[in-house]
């Protein structure tokens, strides 16, 4: 690729509203409070619902991708969602803490069968594992020990939301991200269904 088809860091996401990133941010100051320990926060105005993570896409190939999801994701819909619990991956080595999402979860996962079907023909491999909603609040940094791995499990499976911020999504976007020494910012380049969000 020459420079001026520099690679683009592409995913597939729905983007949230602001009362559910306040949320989000509510929640990480519950978690700090309650002696969550060092952990990587995600910064909530940055945290999307991803569907897919597309990784370094060449300008042509994002073109073909925007051209899929529009063929796929014609229909309106609207899904009502809401934050639920805090859970985490990684079992005993907790790698990922994260608020999972309740309400029009199936009609979510059909959402994400059609962003796969969309781009799997592109080239793209299927998840292997099934579609799991989820908001990333923090990453547990790879230096922390059992003990500490162990306190925040305990607190993740102890915690209980005092409030559980409600959503509607409309449509999915596809995402841009710049990986920036501030942090990452995203630009959206399309939404679909027919460019609304």
């Amino acid at each position: 690729m020459t420079e001026s088809e520099e690679a683009l860091r592409l995913f597939v996401a729905c983007e949230l509203p602001e009362s559910v990133k306040d949320g989000l941010a509510r929640i990480q100051e519950e978690l700090r409070a309650q002696g969550a320990g060092r952990l990587r926060w995600a910064r909530p105005e940055g945290v999307h619902l991803t569907m897919k993570f597309l990784g370094s896409v060449a300008p042509a190939m994002a073109e073909r991708i925007r051209e899929g999801l529009s063929e796929r994701i014609r229909e309106p819909f609207a899904l009502k969602l809401r934050l639920d619990r805090v859970g985490s991956f990684g079992g005993q080595r907790v790698r990922v803490v994260w608020v999972g999402l309740a309400g029009d979860v199936e009609a979510l996962a059909a959402l994400a069968e059609q962003v796969e079907e969309a781009i799997e023909p592109l080239g793209f491999p299927r998840e292997k594992r099934s579609f799991a909603p989820h908001l990333t609040l923090a990453r547990v940094p790879d230096e922390a020990g059992m003990a500490e791995r162990s306190r925040l499990t305990a607190l993740v499976d102890g915690f209980r939301l005092t409030e559980s911020p409600s959503m509607t999504l409309t449509a999915v976007s596809l995402m841009r991200s710049y990986l920036l020494p501030s942090g990452a910012r995203y630009e959206r380049l399309a939404s679909f269904p027919s460019d609304q969000a």
